[in-house]
């Protein structure tokens, strides 16, 4: 069973949708008592840095959350549930992330691109990682975001895109945690290969 958390802030239908297409058994979390028994979990995300974790934090699923990767269960973080598995954010400097993965999120700086960067766009393989199983270099995911994840410690950084003037983390992760800054919800069949290897993780 997959547990889904619902923050008001996430993308649940097509997460959901995906799964289902795929056979994968899912549950919707709005309240920490939900995580309790949650074995493998999606935290998606779309808005801001601030009030994504405003909202966690008044549904009281802060430390559930801290509790669930310190027992090594497998965490999947999606676009913005991506970046709150960071300490910091430039988009929101004065609130503090889950400090999962060391490391902060930055703006794009590049001037010769629109920001958001939005559309599809390819991804290069920095480290093997159980999710990445069947991805290759140059396949193609769809993006949506002005920010994005800056890992502190390399061995975390297992994809990177390009846009503008800058490389930037496409999917970070070890061995309970794992996210990606595209939607694989959205990216057709390759996203389903990375939906599937986290059902089988």
């Amino acid at each position: 069973m997959i547990t889904i958390i619902d923050y008001g802030m996430g993308n649940l239908r097509s997460v959901s949708k995906a799964l289902e297409y795929l056979g994968a058994a899912y549950t919707i979390c709005t309240r920490a008592a939900d995580l309790k028994k949650a074995k493998k979990v999606i935290l998606p995300g779309v808005g801001a840095f601030g009030d994504a974790m405003k909202e966690l934090h008044s549904r009281g699923l802060i430390e559930p959350i801290k509790l669930l990767a310190s027992k090594k269960m497998k965490l999947f973080g999606v676009c913005l549930g991506l970046q709150l598995l960071f300490e910091k954010s430039e988009e929101s400097p004065n609130v503090d992330g889950l400090g999962l993965l060391k490391g902060h999120v930055v703006r794009f700086r590049s001037r010769n691109v629109k920001v958001p960067h939005m559309g599809w766009n390819d991804i290069c393989i920095r480290k093997k990682h159980p999710l990445l199983e069947s991805i290759s270099d140059g396949d193609y995911f769809y993006f949506v975001h002005s920010y994005y994840g800056k890992p502190a410690l390399k061995n975390i950084l297992l994809a990177t895109s390009h846009y503008g003037e800058e490389d930037f983390a496409a999917a970070v992760g070890n061995d309970c945690v794992f996210a990606t800054q595209f939607h694989p919800e959205k990216s057709q069949d390759v996203g389903l290969k990375i939906l599937k290897n986290f059902i089988r993780w």
